[in-house]
């Protein structure tokens, strides 16, 4: 890897081990499988995943990436490659199994939380893929993410704002029911919908409603669902999650999937996430979870 000063949303070498035998094992396979080899690869998959990183980290346009890293083409290119053929996906499922086991659970998780959040979208985004959320009155894309009690991502799929929370919580459950066939309990909040209870039912899933207390005022956690809302705060650390900058729904998911991969490796290897909150150390501030 070339000489260049690092910057803080860097691999650092810890992180790099537990990531990099998923990257190469896809460069290899795409090279089997490739017609004509040619010359090697110009760029190392480190630099190019450290530059991904940079750009979910602090948000900026693929066009504005810092010179010293791979040209924007070819990042963007490894970006789009990457996310087609499930690699951020792959990444999650890796280092969320090795998380549970480090917290002395099991590799399929019992239970999970389910929540939506709508976001509003850069100009970029293509009407078509956007809607309104009538209730929280914003326009743009929902993220409708399932977190087991860990808080760690089982799965997130981004549609218009205006699906309604028990139709994307339908699809959604099925497909974690499919991918994790030990989960036997849910908690979802109160707009859930009777198809939606009835769904659960029919995959052997106990579907629980949780809301706020009557009468409650201000910030009160919500029992069980206060993890799913944590999650959230994760990935807000990320800042190109801020809004939905992306094109295709389905690279919006590849950059909650690359926010969440970047958390756990984090949490893994015991070093901190940078964020704002601990001015006093700027590089060693606490990490999340």
């Amino acid at each position: 890897m070339r000489e260049r000063r690092a910057y803080p949303s860097d691999l650092s070498d810890a992180r790099w081990a537990l990531i990099e035998p998923v990257l190469t094992a896809w460069r290899a396979e795409r090279r089997r499988h490739a017609l004509d080899i040619g010359r090697p690869p110009e760029h190392e998959l480190r630099e190019i995943m450290n530059a991904i990183l940079y750009v979910d980290r602090t948000g900026v346009q693929w066009r504005y990436l810092p010179h010293d890293f791979p040209p924007r083409e070819t990042v963007y290119g490894y970006f789009a490659k990457w996310q087609k053929d499930g690699v951020f996906a792959q990444l999650n499922g890796l280092l969320r199994e090795l998380v549970r086991q480090k917290e002395g659970r099991t590799a399929s998780p019992p239970a999970c939380v389910i929540d939506a959040q709508s976001v509003k979208t850069s100009t970029s985004v293509p009407a078509a893929s956007q809607g309104t959320d009538a209730g929280k009155k914003i326009v743009g894309r929902k993220r409708s993410i399932v977190t087991h009690t860990l808080g760690l991502l089982l799965a997130v799929p981004v549609t218009a704002a205006s699906v309604q929370d028990s139709v994307a919580g339908t699809h959604l459950l099925g497909q974690v029911a499919a991918d994790h066939p030990a989960i036997r309990k849910v908690w979802v909040d109160g707009g859930c919908r009777k198809h939606f209870v009835e769904h659960a039912a029919t995959l052997g899933i106990d579907l629980e409603i949780t809301a706020r207390t009557p009468g409650a005022r201000g910030f009160t956690p919500i029992p069980k669902r206060w993890t799913v809302e944590r999650t959230y705060g994760w990935l807000m650390l990320h800042r190109r999650l801020a809004r939905d900058y992306e094109t295709l729904p389905a690279r919006s998911e590849a950059m909650i999937h690359i926010a969440m991969a970047d958390l756990m490796a984090r949490r893994l290897t015991g070093e901190n996430t940078i964020s704002w909150r601990d001015p006093a150390k700027p590089h060693q501030p606490k990490i999340p979870g």
